[in-house]
């Protein structure tokens, strides 16, 4: 299954695409949140599209799309889990994964607007493979992580770097800011990727290639991910884990390149979907 959320911000109806058409399934799901995954929701709504084939309400042409999941208790990321991007940005590739947290406030829809943070000179991009959890994980074995997951989403995980690296030794403050989080189109489930370690992703800004990469290269793979992440917090329904970015961000040009308003990013994940942001200056 594909499953959307459509609608204002903040005024999100779930949805699920099937041959390529969108359709509400708001009269059977309050939301794709915690209590969805947790209660085997995709289950009910696998059995909801098939009692409901041909009588589905379509979704309106143009209507914007938020992220595939509600506000998530957390996004986590895992830095420099790629060896090329660890070394485009001057580090050794890390022994254990790099592991910060994204504010749930950055999370967007995948065509809202990137709005670069008041004061921001370094605004970077990042393709990455978002991980949404299914069920509660805590110490979880890595034979078994894969049973933890719901399905997987696009994600452009945008990043302010002086905040990151220059003003006080955490990334949070640079990864966290809002609009920093466009997830989306769509939520896969599992069963509609054939192989998730073999996925091309790839990011243009202005329409010139940056990133071109593959899941292939992850120094990391998702089952470890889990099972190293869920040893020092425990993952609930709908959580996002982001699993790092291939080589080409802004950051690793030399000279450095930054996005400014009026700069375009699109993005996509083979069977993922694809996205596009405008990025914009910050006003009140």
């Amino acid at each position: 299954m594909k499953l959307i959320r459509f609608g204002e911000p903040g005024k999100e109806k779930p949805g699920v695409i099937i041959n390529e058409i969108q359709y509400d399934v708001s009269a059977f799901v309050q939301d794709y949140n915690e209590a969805f995954f947790e209660n085997d929701g995709l289950m009910a709504l696998s059995a909801v599209i098939k009692e409901q084939d041909g009588k589905l309400p379509q979704v309106a042409a143009g209507t914007r799309l938020g992220a595939p999941v509600a506000r998530p208790s957390k996004i986590l990321c895992i830095g420099l889990n790629y060896a090329d991007h660890a070394r485009e940005t001057g580090v050794t590739p890390p022994t254990e994964p790099v592991l910060f947290v994204k504010s749930s406030t950055a999370l967007v829809g995948p065509d809202d607007n990137i709005v670069i943070p008041r004061d921001s000179v370094k605004t970077d991009w990042e393709v990455e493979l978002a991980v949404i959890i299914g069920k509660k994980a805590s110490y979880v074995e890595e034979a078994d992580a894969m049973n933890y997951v719901a399905g997987y989403a696009l994600h452009n995980d945008v990043s302010e770097r002086e905040f990151q690296l220059e003003r006080g030794g955490t990334w949070d403050k640079g990864k966290g800011c809002d609009t920093f989080a466009p997830v989306g189109p769509f939520m896969a489930t599992k069963d509609e990727i054939a192989d998730v370690n073999n996925l091309r992703l790839w990011l243009n800004v202005n329409g010139q290639k940056m990133q071109d990469g593959n899941t292939s290269n992850f120094i990391f793979n998702i089952p470890f991910v889990i099972a190293y992440v869920s040893k020092f917090m425990t993952l609930l329904p709908g959580d996002i884990i982001s699993t790092g970015t291939p080589a080409g961000v802004g950051l690793g040009f030399s000279p450095q390149i930054y996005l400014k308003p009026g700069d375009v990013v699109e993005l996509g994940i083979d069977g993922l979907g694809t996205s596009k942001q405008t990025c914009v200056a910050w006003s009140k």
